[in-house]
């Protein structure tokens, strides 16, 4: 049955581990996507930069729930946080370091609500050119198409962009499944745990403006090979 954008609750996780330049940009954006009701989900990781205390204290009334890691768990285990604690009918992730639009959660709820609507979950796709997306970090983007397409052969999916942030789940979908990875081998695990739940995954574009490492990208080579690592463990082992 298809979902109401004037009554569906989207629930956004944000994940947040050092992020206090961003932090504070990224919920007013969230808070102005357009979607009318809107839970707002912080996991910090362990920041050790300034950013609890602006959670704590200037920010606090712009967040529904406020998570704190002791130490830092990485991505992956921030999101699994996150997720448990959401009670909207649908759940997105949200990166805090505004490479990605809180405006095209609209695109991506489309699938849940249109007529004889199927989605179970919907990803936002960088590759999909539709939006506004800034040419940068070309080794960046062939390593995320090298590990889309090892993703696709082994999970035999169809994804432009496996690797993007933008991933909008229905809240029993996520909920149910067991997140193991810690940092960003999150990515290509819940892409072949989806697969093999057989669940419905459309993909739209999205628009995406990439920081570079100086401004604070976390992503590295190591990171890569962990994610090709994580395509075979969880497609096969």
């Amino acid at each position: 049955m298809a979902l109401s954008l004037d009554t569906l609750t989207l629930s956004v996780v944000i994940p947040c581990y050092n992020e206090k330049d961003t932090i504070e940009e990224i919920l007013s954006q969230v808070r102005n996507c357009g979607v009318p009701n809107i839970e707002i989900v912080v996991v910090d990781d362990g920041s050790t930069d300034g950013t609890r205390d602006m959670l704590k204290g200037e920010l606090r009334s712009q967040i529904d729930k406020l998570i704190f890691h002791r130490t830092n768990k990485g991505k992956g285990g921030a999101l699994a946080t996150g997720f448990q604690a959401a009670t909207g009918d649908l759940v997105v992730i949200q990166d805090a370091d505004l490479e990605y639009d809180p405006k095209d959660y609209l695109r991506l709820i489309e699938p849940f609500t249109q007529d004889r609507a199927d989605a179970d979950v919907v990803y936002g796709s960088r590759y999909a050119r539709g939006e506004k997306y800034m040419i940068k970090h070309f080794y960046h983007t062939l390593g995320n198409k090298i590990l889309t397409l090892a993703s696709n052969i082994f999970s035999d999916l169809g994804l432009t962009d496996m690797e993007t942030c933008y991933k909008m789940f229905k809240r029993e979908i996520i909920q149910s499944i067991n997140i193991e990875e810690k940092r960003f081998g999150f990515e290509p695990e819940i892409t072949a745990k989806l697969a093999k739940k057989h669940c419905h995954i459309y993909e739209v574009p999205i628009s995406y403006y990439p920081r570079s490492y100086n401004e604070g990208k976390k992503i590295g080579i190591k990171d890569g090979f962990r994610a090709f690592y994580c395509i075979v463990k969880y497609n096969i082992m």
